[in-house]
């Protein structure tokens, strides 16, 4: 199962980042767990020096920026 975190503190990017990833997810009926983290000493923990960011499987794939559903599609099928 693929493990994805979406890091960030909970601002409208974060947000939209959290639902880009449900809807990519969902269109590709892929079994992966998603998580939000929201906690800032997580976050500063992972290394993240800007949010919203988004790891699969523990890898950072995108920073600072929200890709779009497209693009996490692909991301997902790497």
């Amino acid at each position: 199962m693929t493990k994805i975190e979406v890091l960030g503190t909970g601002c409208a990017k974060c947000k939209r980042l959290f639902a880009n990833v449900e809807q990519a997810v969902k269109d590709l009926g892929l079994p992966a767990k998603v998580v939000k983290v929201e906690d800032l000493d997580a976050i500063v923990e992972s290394g993240v020096m800007m949010t919203p960011a988004l790891f699969i499987n523990g890898e950072i794939v995108a920073e600072g920026r929200v890709p779009d559903v497209n693009e996490i599609k692909s991301l997902l099928t790497e």
